[in-house]
């Protein structure tokens, strides 16, 4: 898994558990299925975008897109 999925990934888990939330229970705030959440947390490198931007608003996380530095 690409270190950019397995970091995304890693938020994800790491944000639920520090709110105490389970699976299911995240999936329930997200409008998402907790088969969803495993993928996500498991890294899977195809997911649905609105349904990833539904779980980290439901976390209290965003997703932005900067321009990278070039070495």
């Amino acid at each position: 898994m690409p270190s950019r999925l397995a970091n995304l990934a890693e938020q994800v888990r790491s944000r639920r558990k520090t709110l105490g939330l389970t699976q299911a229970a995240l999936a329930d705030l997200a409008g998402c299925s907790a088969r969803f959440l495993r993928a996500l947390e498991g890294g899977k490198g195809t997911v649905r975008m609105d349904k990833l931007l539904d779980v980290l608003h439901a976390l209290g996380l965003e997703l932005l897109a900067q321009q990278r530095r070039v070495p």
